[in-house]
């Protein structure tokens, strides 16, 4: 029996669901069930009759789906970590505000909102704060609604994202550990300094090559982008909107995409007019360390102990405390989302 067709016989035997983020491999994706950005399975895989979930992706897509439906088994073949995710935690979130305190900006006045690329600790932080979680598909909703709060709004943890938003609306906006008190106080968005690795690869420079060669060519790009790079972009949207608007393009339009690798070589398959905005191979590491083999592995780990009383291989445990919260921010995101 292929290694395929003994993780669908576990699937149907534990009545599991197999997710996996656009960012998965093509063994993965195609093989899953349910497939799609953050905001979609963070949705779809919580509101599933399905009891257990297996999730392909990295850490904080399997937490937040646990947190959403605290009543589900959530397993992750891999658990694999997002650079930007982890570079903020508890300890730094709490030392940002601080920091804010200390240019004479009140708690009370500050709107967090944390991007879905956060693990669950960092999400119940903002939740306690009244702040919110947003995706790249979200934000514009989140920020318009963190706008009529009148509070000045503390972006984490992407600050392309967030300058991206603020320039959006003609705010001021600052990165938090590169701005002055003076900038701080000034501001209406301050950034905290994270950024996506994959996102970073891609340049104006690689702008300017791909106008030199190809007439009209269209420059698309995701959010997590330089400000520099998305000013000069013809379209920017979340993982979701980059495939619906090519898709609805006509076949013979020449588009370069910034964005991860794997979803870039999806869009129109063997098409000669859809590049990488890149010269080199913008992969996400950790989002390619799910093999088929991993996924085997996990679910006969599961079928083994299967028990309630036991935590099985990779399975995804959040403490009650952080959960309350996160799935305040989290719900709060789902509302402002409709």
């Amino acid at each position: 029996m292929s290694v395929q067709d003994q993780i669908k016989q576990h699937l149907k035997n534990l009545d599991a669901l197999l997710v996996a983020h656009y960012y998965q491999r093509d063994e993965v994706l195609e093989l899953a069930d349910l497939s799609g950005d953050s905001l979609e399975l963070a949705k779809k895989a919580s509101l599933s009759p399905h009891s257990l979930i297996v999730f392909c992706g990295v850490a904080f897509m399997g937490q937040s789906v646990k947190v959403l439906a605290p009543q589900k088994r959530v397993i992750m073949p891999k658990v694999a970590c997002c650079s930007m995710a982890k570079m903020i935690d508890d300890e730094y979130f709490d030392r940002s505000i601080d920091t804010l305190n200390q240019a004479g900006i009140k708690k009370e006045d500050i709107f967090p909102i944390t991007y879905i690329n956060s693990n669950a600790s960092v999400k119940a932080k903002v939740g306690k704060m009244g702040g919110v979680v947003c995706t790249s598909s979200n934000a514009s909703k989140i920020f318009d609604y963190a706008l009529q709060t009148n509070k000045k709004i503390f972006f984490l943890p992407d600050r392309c994202l967030g300058l991206n938003l603020a320039r959006k609306n003609n705010l001021k906006s600052c990165v938090l550990g590169q701005a002055s008190k003076e900038e701080i106080v000034d501001s209406a968005v301050i950034c905290y300094d994270g950024f996506c690795s994959v996102h970073q690869l891609f340049t104006t420079k690689d702008i300017a090559f791909f106008r030199q060669r190809y007439k009209d060519i269209l420059i698309i790009t995701h959010p997590e982008c330089d400000p520099s790079v998305v000013a000069q972009s013809d379209f920017v949207g979340s993982t979701s909107q980059i495939i619906e608007f090519v898709k609805n393009l006509d076949p013979n339009q020449a588009v370069a995409v910034g964005t991860e690798f794997n979803l870039v070589n999806r869009l129109r398959s063997g098409s000669k007019n859809t590049f990488v905005l890149s010269s080199t191979i913008p992969q996400c590491p950790t989002m390619n360390e799910t093999t088929l083999q991993d996924v085997l592995l996990v679910l006969e780990s599961f079928t083994q102990n299967k028990s309630d009383l036991f935590k099985s291989m990779n399975e995804i445990i959040i403490p009650s405390d952080v959960a309350k919260y996160a799935k305040i921010a989290l719900d709060r995101m789902l509302e402002l989302s409709k």
